[in-house]
């Protein structure tokens, strides 16, 4: 059996895996598939290139996969048929509000609404007999618990079939409340006690008995009563009877999971709805067309072998044929992935029907919140049930490359339910496999920029001002940054003589500066020099940044310009160099772009160009975010331009993770790490130095001891089983 295979993944995408020299499941991989396999919801952070298109896509490949089957052998879905057919009484995963959680155990549960109630069942009742059970609080917030008959709605107390005594100290029945009882809250534990010998219902408090609620009506004699409770933003622990009581019941009352003639809710029960079978079952938001394509195309290879039925995918983003889309969801397809603009034309419109949806997926989760996607993200989620038609739990599944983003801790608490978090990457940090260091730009110092043969073109937000090199004005020396990166830039180059590397700009704009300006000293892109470079970002045409990205994965060019927006789609291996032209002003995507080398234990080089004074850069905030706009005034006085200071960011950044990172010089000559012995970036780092030999001689007593110790569980095994023999 493979690794993947113990992991619980079918042996048709165990094929696929093996066809791309998958042996093993990377760490995040290991930790989420099982997870989301389970059906839970699941937050995962790694390092960028850790796995994590894998660890979501194959679940989800494969439990669409086995949707489909059940479809098409006509059979009732799994999911309905472990619910019917469990002996054990739990909250029912089925017969609950579209916004009510449930723990996988199925005795816990909470709502996060604040303005709506929603309610839950359990998912066995009784019709006769004297039983009991207990919910403890866990979590402030409104509730109301006891019993209903399979016809009260989930607001438990608002009709004639349901009964129920809140945390304000109410018992209510028909939406009449009256007094009853005392207040409850955290950590108090309510009894419920259902009498079908005398008919009625009554309540205790922490082990205090309350008295008679209710009196049972005639009508309602002889039907099957549920566990019922309805909450709002509260959480509550449930003890059907399975566990001993903390409060036992006196009087001849059983826990309702050890009831007689414990009645199962059954599949016939389950309201599965009106089933779309052109509707997907999966929905993927990535924050790139290239991300979304890598992670389209990752789905095509997992799901090669699958056949009859075969998983059906399709890619949504902007620049591909909008008609060519639609026609594919009028047909029918399983997974979507997209990006957000594309994916909200396509669901304002009514093309993309959200109501079968299983799995809603954001990768990168960060980066679609920095892009202000957050609305749009919440927007969808409201339109997607919570329980899907045939009955199965909406699960939501985010990556990132770190959970410790406020923002994305915000998000998981407002739209996720009881989530599993697999954080591998812990607190942000760099890889041992990614040398970086820092270059100071000092115009001050390095007055080359007065003379430079070949300048670079700026972004003209100087045009209005008078730069000449006898100034020394802030103005002046903002320029000179500038004519001094490129120069700078090409000095790194070839000192290292870079083969491949990614240059990081801060605008659009800069990168097409610098495209042009390594293309007038001979680095034209349709020939390897050099010099050879693509741009990549958000004013090229779409078939323009998937040519660009490809020439550069290809070797048909060295170095890709882009943006960090553009940059977050990028996954080309073994990339030795990074050169950050501008520093980042978030410290999250300074960890990003150095993370585009070291990746697959291959060495890797990042160079950052850290002004030593402010440089006056475009900050639009316009109408037309940019275009013909040549409003220089400071952003405070109405325009567009504020003053960028690197060497704050960059005290940021080391703050952040901790370290000082070293320095070089203008020469842009950088030693090696003493550990790696001789470096070469881009290629796997060498095991052979004194550090590696340490680390075996440490772990060999470990490994003694632990065969030792499988010695021994071998020789009890095989000992019981001659005595059981």
């Amino acid at each position: 059996m493979t690794a993947f295979a113990e992991l619980g993944v079918m042996p048709e995408i165990v094929q696929a895996i093996e066809d791309i020299d998958w042996l093993l499941p990377t760490d995040i991989q290991a930790e989420a598939m099982p997870l989301i396999l389970g059906g839970g919801d699941v937050l995962m952070a790694a390092e960028t290139g850790s796995g994590k298109t894998g660890a979501f896509c194959l679940p989800i490949i494969q439990i669409v996969h086995e949707t489909l089957r059940d479809r098409q052998e006509g059979r009732t879905p799994r999911a309905l048929t472990t619910a019917a057919g469990s002996k054990k009484c739990t909250l029912s995963a089925f017969d609950r509000g579209e916004n009510f959680a449930i723990s996988p155990d199925g005795l816990l549960c909470q709502c996060r609404e604040q303005r709506a109630w929603e309610g839950c069942r359990s998912s066995h009742g009784v019709g006769a007999g004297k039983v009991y059970y207990e919910a403890t609080v866990t979590d402030e917030g409104l509730c109301r618990i006891g019993w209903s008959t399979r016809k009260a709605t989930h607001e438990l107390g608002k009709d004639e079939h349901g009964f129920g005594y809140g945390g304000t100290g109410k018992k209510s029945s028909s939406s009449q409340f009256d007094d009853y009882g005392e207040s409850f809250g955290k950590a108090d534990t309510i009894g419920c006690f259902l009498d079908l010998e005398v008919f009625t219902i009554s309540f205790s408090k922490n082990g205090a008995d309350l008295g008679e609620a209710f009196n049972i009506p005639k009508r309602l004699q002889g039907s099957t009563f549920f566990a019922a409770v309805t909450l709002k933003n509260a959480e509550i622990q449930f003890n059907f009877g399975d566990s001993p009581f903390k409060y036992p019941p006196k009087g001849g009352f059983v826990g309702l999971a050890k009831a007689q003639d414990l009645v199962a809710a059954g599949a016939s029960q389950i309201k599965t709805g009106h089933v779309n079978l052109k509707a997907p079952f999966a929905l993927i938001i990535e924050p790139s067309r290239e991300l979304a394509q890598q992670t389209h195309d990752q789905i095509t290879l997992f799901k090669k072998y699958l056949k009859s039925p075969s998983v059906r995918e399709l890619l949504v983003i902007g620049g591909d044929s909008a008609k060519d889309q639609i026609r594919a969801l009028s047909n029918g397809v399983d997974i979507v992935c997209g990006t957000p603009g594309r994916l909200d034309d396509m669901i304002s419109t009514g093309k993309l029907d959200l109501s079968n949806i299983q799995f809603f997926v954001l990768d990168e989760a960060d980066g679609l919140l920095s892009q202000g996607y957050g609305s749009l993200v919440d927007k969808i989620y409201q339109q997607i049930p919570k329980v899907s038609p045939i009955g199965r739990r909406l699960q939501m599944i985010v990556c990132s490359a770190t959970l410790h983003s406020f923002e994305v801790k915000k998000l998981a608490d407002k739209l996720m339910h009881f989530p599993t978090w697999v954080d591998l990457k812990g607190q942000d940090s760099v890889p041992d496999t990614v040398h970086h260091v820092v270059c100071y730009v000092d115009p001050v110092g390095d007055t080359s920029w007065h003379k430079l043969p070949k300048r670079i073109k700026t972004d003209s937000i100087h045009y209005h001002d008078d730069t000449k090199p006898g100034r020394r004005s802030a103005e002046t020396l903002s320029e000179a940054v500038k004519l001094l990166k490129a120069e700078y830039l090409l000095r790194a180059i070839d000192e290292h003589e870079m083969d491949q590397a990614i240059l990081f700009c801060r605008t659009k704009l800069d990168c097409d500066n610098m495209e042009q300006y390594l293309m007038s000293h001979g680095g034209h892109s349709s020939m390897v020099n050099k010099y050879s470079c693509v741009c990549l970002h958000g004013d090229r045409r779409p078939q323009e940044r998937k040519a660009n990205l490809q020439a550069f994965k290809d070797g048909e060019v060295r170095f890709l310009i882009c943006t960090d927006v553009a940059a977050r789609g990028i996954d080309v291996h073994g990339i030795p160099y990074v050169v950050n032209v501008t520093m980042p002003d978030d410290k999250q995507n300074y960890i990003h772009r150095i993370g585009r080398v070291g990746r697959a234990d291959r060495m890797g080089l990042a160079i950052s160009l850290v002004s030593t004074v402010k440089e006056k850069v475009w900050y639009h905030s316009c109408p037309s975010r940019g275009k013909s706009c040549n409003n220089t005034n400071l952003k405070e006085r109405g325009g567009c331009a504020i003053w960028y200071d690197e060497k704050q960011y960059l005290a940021e950044i080391e703050e952040h993770l901790g370290v000082s990172i070293p320095e070089t010089d203008r020469s842009l000559k950088v030693e090696t790490d003493d550990f790696d012995g001789k470096v070469v970036y881009g290629q796997k780092r060498s095991n052979k130095g004194a550090a590696y030999m340490d680390h075996v001689e440490q772990l060999a007593p470990s490994v003694k001891k632990l065969a030792e110790l499988e010695r021994q569980v071998q020789t009890n095994f095989l000992c019981n089983q001659h005595l059981i023999a």
